[in-house]
């Protein structure tokens, strides 16, 4: 009996020796020296393939080949815009939560339109405009590497636009920027800290503001030039855009010629700023274009958006050249995907094809609905205003009068649904009540309670919906617009997922890859 046990026991400690010897010799996956995550506004499934004929091997056929491609991502939200896709891309979280539902809000004390990155407590560097991400009330991915880093990580955000940069850059980054549309020239906020002297260099002898006027942009190749995917078109038709004028560095912008520009500056200020030289993973958030020229039709300038994803193919294969060249192969993380949402078509005479179709006046709307609560509870301002799709009650005035706040927006509802080319009609009140079946989660979603409208009108599709008071106009489409959701680099093996995933998903898989904890407004899990 005591061999046998001794016996055991020898057999027991030989094999936890081993196990030890072999956890020893394991080692944890190696960390990417940098994450370089890319937002590309517009970019569609749809035309990525079409063109990819015109492509060469290191761009999109490298992402789509060698990378972890989620073919069917969606924003859990309705009517994405790039401010609100990029914060949630950023932060893992939805509108309600991360406090930013769109690009301009209404401020309620003053009836005013709120920027979504406007902060007028700091001054602009490089520009006129006041600026910080107080607004957003999440943390980001490149907050809490700063956290887990103790702030040793650089983060760096570049984009064309505002809105873009600051959202992506989050509350703690080193740099943000973004292109002045006036000058031409790369600029920031204090919130930052001070302007870089390396980036008033580059601005002095590299930045748009040196070259643009002599530039022309032309077909990039005779095979652009000659290739035709759009029904209808023009087979070689000829384009040529020259910069100048007011608008010189706008139309830039809403160019290919931006991609290169985001390039140039990303590659030196990686350079300037030691990104990836140590073990420290770093963090690098870019926006590229991918709509048509200065937001015109496919039907006006179809040669100009073909050459524009030729280029943007030859820009995201430079960039991931020079990034692996720089901290090694497999050694960098790349996220490519999209701010899901397109410019609105230009105004079609739908009529002509006997399509339904007609104008929603807001402004009309909310005095007839003023009228009619005067009607039932009195003389009053009971709306005070209304910004794009939702209207704003006096919700102060309901309060001194001891009118019922849901009574009044059922009654207003009601009102509302009766109008012409109205769809629907949701108040804040139905939406915190709503269930959890998709199609109200993402209603709920794209509301957030403390800037959102108090009703809020959907119109039908094909309808346009005016605001004669700011002269705005926006058509309404319900089309899928297909996006794609790519992961190439450090420990991503390559593989094509068809099931349908939700973008606030990312900031935890991108988080996870890190060994840090996600955004804390991030409920989701990873994606792997």
């Amino acid at each position: 009996m005591n061999n046998r046990y001794h016996t055991y026991r020898l057999l027991a400690t030989v094999a936890m020796l081993t196990a030890l010897c072999g956890a020893e010799a394991q080692t944890a996956p190696e960390l990417p020296r940098v994450v370089v995550n890319i937002m590309i506004d517009q970019l569609r499934t749809d035309y990525m393939e079409a063109f990819s004929p015109l492509y060469g091997t290191r761009g999109f056929r490298r992402l789509m080949s060698e990378g972890r491609l989620y073919a069917q991502p969606e924003y859990p939200f309705v009517s994405p815009d790039r401010a609100s896709a990029v914060a949630c891309f950023a932060s893992g979280a939805t509108p309600y939560d991360n406090g930013i539902p769109s690009q301009r809000w209404l401020d309620r004390k003053t009836l005013r339109p709120v920027y979504c990155v406007d902060d007028g407590r700091y001054s602009g560097n490089m520009t006129a405009e006041a600026t910080s991400a107080e607004h957003l009330t999440v943390s980001t991915m490149g907050d809490e590497l700063k956290i887990a880093t103790e702030g040793k990580a650089v983060v760096l955000s570049i984009a064309p636009q505002r809105d873009a940069a600051v959202l992506l850059a989050g509350h703690s980054a080193d740099a943000c920027f973004w292109l002045n549309d006036l000058t031409g020239q790369w600029c920031s906020s204090s919130y930052y800290g001070p302007f870089p002297q390396w980036a008033l260099a580059y601005n002095n002898t590299l930045s748009p503001a040196r070259y643009l006027d002599g530039k022309v942009w032309v077909p990039s190749n005779d095979l652009t030039g000659n290739f035709n995917y759009f029904i209808g078109g023009s087979v070689g038709k000829p384009f040529s855009h020259h910069f100048r004028g007011d608008r010189a560095y706008r139309q830039m912008k809403a160019s290919p010629l931006v991609n290169e520009e985001v390039n140039r500056f990303a590659l030196q200020s990686m350079q300037m700023t030691g990104m990836g030289i140590d073990h420290v993973t770093d963090m690098l958030m870019l926006t590229y274009y991918a709509g048509n020229f200065d937001h015109a039709s496919v039907q006006e300038c179809p040669m100009e958006l073909q050459d524009t994803y030729v280029r943007l193919d030859k820009a995201l294969g430079e960039l991931m050249d020079a990034v692996e060249s720089r901290v090694g192969k497999g050694r960098a993380l790349f996220v490519v995907t999209s701010t899901g949402c397109s410019d609105a078509p230009k105004s079609t005479d739908l009529a002509r094809y006997r399509i339904p179709t007609g104008v929603f006046d807001m402004t009309k709307a909310q005095m007839l609905l003023n009228m009619y609560l005067i009607a039932v509870y009195g003389q009053g301002q009971w709306v005070e205003t209304s910004l794009n799709d939702e209207i704003y009650l006096n919700l102060k005035l309901m309060e001194q009068r001891n009118v019922n706040q849901g009574e009044a927006l059922d009654r207003s509802a009601s009102f509302l649904i009766q109008m012409a080319g109205v769809k629907d009609v949701y108040t804040s009140r139905r939406l915190e009540l709503c269930g959890t079946t998709s199609d109200a989660a993402r209603l709920r979603n794209a509301y957030n309670p403390h800037r959102s409208g108090d009703i809020i009108v959907q119109i039908n599709p094909g309808w346009t919906l005016l605001n004669s008071s700011t002269h705005e106009e926006r058509i309404s489409r319900e089309t899928y617009m297909g996006f794609p959701l790519i992961f190439l680099g450090t420990n991503i093996r390559s593989e094509k997922i068809e099931t349908p995933v939700t973008m606030d998903r990312v900031a935890p898989t991108v988080t996870q890859a890190l060994r840090i904890r996600a955004p804390n407004g991030c409920a989701k899990r990873p994606l792997f």
